[in-house]
Parts: structure tokens; C-alpha cells; sequence
């Protein structure tokens, strides 16, 4: 090697000739691990050290550290291990996606404790992750923990001892019990090192730990008629202060279920109703709840079946015509026979306005008879199980409204919102959905389309891209009243877009000027650039809102294709159908 072509000076390379000869073949190889893992301990965040090939055994190192000094430890493991066979990847802990960790197999976590025992800034996330509700049973990991501390402080390395009992909580199997360092640790480390190398070179490569299942024969088959308890691991309102909408983010923990679901799928949940209408439909009628009554599900109190088996929230056409035809009520009858008086009433009374509006003498039995069995709700998935594994995420905007003089709420989304917190059990099952889904080619653009809530899918069709590492087009089209108050996810989008994930995004925020904007405004601002998508053999998605939003879409979409493409109006039409028909424009309204 020339002088001209390293990058060492002179004085280097003379050094590095001296220290190598006369140096065998093992001593070479041992010096080639150590450097290599000198280099995983610098520089980047990630690094892999490729072993000699001996084996097929890897290792995953994570470390986190507030000094450096984890990450020298972790150079000097990958170093040694190098030289019996082993290919190690070490990983900063702010790098690592934490939903991966069920999925390894051999970790090494080293870790420091920063003051008061805290952990490092890079390690906070996991730490958080592997010490709380999230942190998923690792049966198949095995692992050790190496712990940095000082022992002036009161709490000498709680970070690692934290991380090491989540690990053992987690069924984790312990390749060797934690190290706890001092600041002065050079020769325990170096001992650690040769132990844990001659410990692991020992562990068959297949290794399956005693505790592990294997077997999915016992999964059970959770749906309608056989839902799943899922608790609740976090609820968050997203809407602002200011706002005059109330929506919160949900996240509900499916671990030990077994259930799968894809993006564009929905989760249904079977809420209970508010228990102050129960009381007073129960008052009206001059019952105390404990009346036996027999309905579909079985024999229950009439407390138990209004609260949970029969819906009483809203009112449709088939129980007021059962209930004139129980009360045999004239005016009743009058409002059934206009279809204009009918729509009128149906919208916003429910059971308490039917008993008051058209009174009649029931029994507990007459009642239930009347009622319909309460429907579970269903609410578009807002998480890929790519990215979240066991849990599933939902997007709720609160129902509120006043009539009558007393305050009203929707059924599920105000037990979401007032009778639900982390830890809250609810009761939920899968819905799959066929007809919205990302195309299978990722190459193919997709322009998203949503309001309000309607935006939820979307955000599970972005982390499962996110997940796959697919960075094809994508557009989305957001709208809501205020920017300040009602912009969902926008942290996620921006970083969705920073990151290649989401090529663009156009908002229209209606309130926040004297003229109403539109996602649809938006639309016709860039219609020769959605047409252009279009005729590149883009899909177009649209969720949201059936009655108006959605219908408002459809029709700025026919009027660009009228526009853009040059086609009179049944043309248009055609081409929209036939876009549905090829799956190109997939819908999820409600």
C-alpha cells in the first residue's frame, strides 16, 4: 500500500506495520474483529460487523447513552463476537423501532443511567415502551442487559435494572444476569465480554427457548358474536382547545388475541349506553331496572338490556312502526304516513322523546319487544399492525347536541369519550373491508381524499408504507373547520413528508376565512394535476362523510374529468364507473 493511497499519515502507517508483523493468522483475525467493531462504536448509528464465517448465529446490539461510553462497549462486543462467527448489527435506541423487538432473537441492550436515574435521551422512548403497558411477551428473545451507572447517586443504574425486570416480566430468556457498572469499568466489562462470548458461541443457533408456544392451534376466532376484551392503553384528545369539535386518538391493546388486520379494515365496538338516559326512559316508566324481560341475547334485567343489549340512543322506522302498532296511537300513526314528518322525526329523538311525544302504559316485556338489539359501531382503523403490532388504533369524534331542553350524546363515542380511560376494557372485533385497500403494485400512485375523521385510514395506510419502506406517490387531501384547532395527525403528516413517505398534502380548513373552503376547492385548484395522476394510473380514495362531503367529491371529480379530459357529462360518468369497476376509486363513507 502506497502512502499516496491511505488515508493514514506516515507516522500511522508505520505504526500499524510494526503492530501487525509477525502476527498469525488467529492474531490477525482478532485485530480485524476489534477494529470492526471499533468502527460500529463510531460514526454512525447503526452498524453492521461481518463475522467470520463460522456461523449462521447473529446478535442485535442496542445501546443507548448519554456520554458515549455505552457505545464504546457496544464496539468492543461487536469486536469480539466478530471473531467467533457472529454477525452483529448495533443500533443507537432512538433509531430502533420498538415493534421490532418482537421479532429478535438475540439482544444485547447496554444503557446508561442519566441524574437521578433517568435514562439518556436516546434510550427514553424504549425505556418508556419496554416499562409500560405497550411492551409486548418476548417468549422468543433471549437477552442481557448491561447497565451504566454512578454509585454517588441514589438510583446507580436504574435505567438498565428497569429494562433488565421488563425483559424478565416479558418471559424473555436471560443469556447472563445484568452487569451493573461503576464509572471506573474497563476490566469487569472486558471480563463480561469473554463471558458472555464463550456463553452465547455455546447457544444452538435454532435456540428456542422452554417457555415458548409455537402452536396457534388455541387461537381463538374473535367477531360479532364472539368479540374480544381489548384494553385500553392510551386516549388522547387531537382536537384544540379552541375547538368546537371533540376528537380523541384511541389505541386498544389486542395482545393474546391472535387477531390480524390490514389497513382500510374497520373495528367494531360494542359500547353501553348512557347510563343518565337509562335512568330516565326507567323513571318515565315507573320501573326500579330489576324487571325480568326476554330478548334475543337471553333472560336479563330490564337495567341489564337497556344499558347493554338494546339500542335506545336513536329511533328508526321499524321501532316506531312497532310501537304503534303496540299503542295503537293515532297521531303516531300520522307521522308514519308522512314521509317528510317521519325523516323529521327520526333525526335526533330517541327512545325517552318516543315514550314522552306518544305516551302509553308498557310493561318492562312490551318495551323490550319494541326495541331493536344494540348494534355494535364500527370505526375506520387508523393504524397498520406493520407498525403497531398487537394493537389497533381508532379515531373518534365525539356526538353531541341538544334538543328538546336535554343534552344528547351518541352511543359509542360518548362511551369512548366520558366512560372509557387507559386500563378501560372494551369490546371489540374485526371487520374486514375488501373494497378499501392500497393497491398491490406500490408503485401505483394513490390521492387520498378525507375529512374530519375521514382522514383515519389514511393514516394507516401511511404507516404500513412507512413500515414497507415504500415511498410511491402519494397525495392527500385533508379538510376540517380551523387549522390551529382541527388539524389531525399534522405532527405525523409533516414527518410523513420530511421523510419521502408522503409526497403532498393540500388542506382546506373551512373556518378560518370569510369564504368556505373545501377539500373539493382544493380539488378543482389542482385539477390538471389530479388528472394527470389519473392518467399515470392513479387510485383514488375517499372517506368520510356519505350525505354530504362525500357526494360534493363525486361530483367535483366528474367535473374535472369534464374539464381535464374533455368529456361531455355521461362521459364523465363512465369514466367514474369505471374507475369504481378496476378498484381505481375505492370509497369508505358512513
Amino acid at each position: 500500500m502506497s502512502i499516496q493511497l491511505s488515508p493514514l499519515n506516515e507516522q500511522q502507517l508505520n505504526a500499524l506495520t510494526s503492530l501487525t508483523a509477525g502476527l498469525n493468522r488467529e492474531q490477525l483475525l482478532w485485530i480485524n474483529g476489534y477494529f470492526q467493531g471499533f468502527l460500529a462504536s463510531s460514526g454512525t448509528t447503526q452498524q453492521v460487523v461481518k463475522s467470520q464465517p463460522k456461523s449462521d448465529k447473529q446478535l442485535k446490539i442496542l445501546y443507548g447513552t448519554h456520554t458515549g461510553r455505552s457505545k464504546i462497549i457496544a464496539g468492543k462486543l461487536a469486536g469480539k463476537l466478530a471473531n467467533r462467527g457472529v454477525e452483529v448489527v448495533s443500533v443507537a435506541l432512538d433509531d430502533y423501532k420498538t415493534r421490532q423487538l418482537i421479532s429478535e432473537t438475540n439482544v444485547v441492550f447496554i444503557v446508561s443511567t442519566h441524574g437521578e436515574g433517568e435514562p439518556p435521551a436516546m434510550a427514553e422512548d424504549f425505556h418508556g415502551f419496554i416499562t409500560g403497558k405497550r411492551s409486548p411477551k418476548l417468549p422468543n428473545l433471549n437477552y442481557s442487559v448491561v447497565a451504566l451507572g454512578d454509585r454517588s447517586y441514589k438510583f446507580f443504574c436504574k435505567t438498565g435494572i428497569d429494562i433488565d425486570q421488563a425483559l424478565e416480566k416479558s418471559g424473555a430468556n436471560s443469556i447472563l444476569p445484568i452487569l451493573t457498572l461503576d464509572v471506573d469499568f474497563d476490566e469487569e466489562v472486558d471480563r463480561w465480554i469473554a463471558d458472555f462470548t464463550d456463553v452465547f458461541a455455546e447457544i444452538p443457533t435454532d435456540n428456542t427457548p422452554s417457555n415458548i408456544q409455537n402452536s396457534t392451534e388455541n387461537i381463538e376466532n374473535y367477531t360479532r358474536k364472539n368479540p374480544f376484551l381489548a384494553t385500553v392503553v392510551d386516549k388522547v384528545k387531537i382536537t384544540g382547545r379552541d375547538s368546537d369539535k371533540e376528537v380523541y386518538h384511541v389505541e386498544l391493546s389486542l395482545e393474546g388475541s391472535g387477531i390480524t388486520y390490514e389497513p382500510g379494515d374497520s373495528v367494531g365496538i360494542l359500547a353501553n349506553n348512557p347510563p343518565q338516559l337509562v335512568d330516565d326512559i326507567l323513571n318515565h316508566l315507573g320501573f326500579d331496572g330489576t324487571e325480568s324481560v326476554t330478548i334475543k341475547d337471553g333472560v336479563f334485567s330490564l337495567l341489564e338490556a337497556l344499558s347493554n343489549h338494546l339500542e335506545i340512543t336513536v329511533i328508526n322506522r321499524d321501532v316506531i312502526q312497532k310501537y304503534q302498532a303496540k299503542t295503537g296511537n293515532n297521531e303516531l300513526h300520522k307521522v308514519i304516513e308522512n314521509e317528510e314528518l317521519l325523516d323529521r322525526y327520526l333525526y335526533g329523538n330517541d327512545v325517552l322523546d318516543l315514550l314522552e311525544d306518544f305516551p302509553f302504559s308498557f310493561s318492562a316485556q312490551d318495551l323490550a319487544d319494541v326495541l331493536r338489539a344494540f348494534p355494535a359501531r364500527l370505526y375506520s382503523i387508523s393504524s397498520s399492525q406493520a407498525a403497531v403490532g398487537d394493537e389497533v388504533h381508532i379515531t373518534v369524534s365525539t356526538v353531541r347536541y341538544s334538543n328538546k331542553g336535554r343534552l344528547r350524546g351518541g352511543a359509542c363515542s360518548t362511551y369512548l369519550a366520558d366512560r372509557i380511560e387507559i386500563d378501560s376494557q372494551v369490546t371489540v372485533f374485526i371487520e374486514k373491508n375488501p373494497a378499501f385497500k392500497l393497491p398491490e403494485n406500490e408503485e401505483t400512485p394513490v390521492i387520498l381524499i378525507g375529512a374530519g375523521t375521514g382522514v383515519a385510514p389514511y393514516r394507516a395506510f401511511l404507516q404500513q408504507r412507512e413500515a414497507n419502506n415504500q415511498k410511491g406517490k402519494t397525495w392527500l387531501f385533508f379538510g376540517e373547520r380551523r387549522f390551529h384547532s382541527d388539524f389531525l395527525y399534522q405532527v405525523e403528516w409533516q414527518k410523513l413528508l420530511k421523510e419521502g413517505y408522503l409526497e403532498k398534502i393540500d388542506v382546506a380548513f373551512s373556518r378560518d376565512q370569510e369564504e368556505k373552503i373545501y377539500v373539493q376547492t382544493r380539488l378543482i385548484e389542482k385539477q390538471k394535476e389530479v388528472f394527470e395522476w389519473l392518467k399515470n394510473g392513479a387510485n383514488i380514495y375517499l372517506c368520510g362523510d356519505m350525505k354530504q362531503m362525500a357526494h360534493d367529491v363525486q361530483n367535483t371529480l366528474l367535473r374535472i374529468f369534464e374539464t381535464q379530459g374533455g368529456l361531455t357529462e355521461e362521459k364523465a360518468l363512465e369514466y367514474l364507473k369505471t374507475l369504481k369497476k378496476e378498484k381505481r376509486f375505492q370509497t369508505d363513507v358512513y
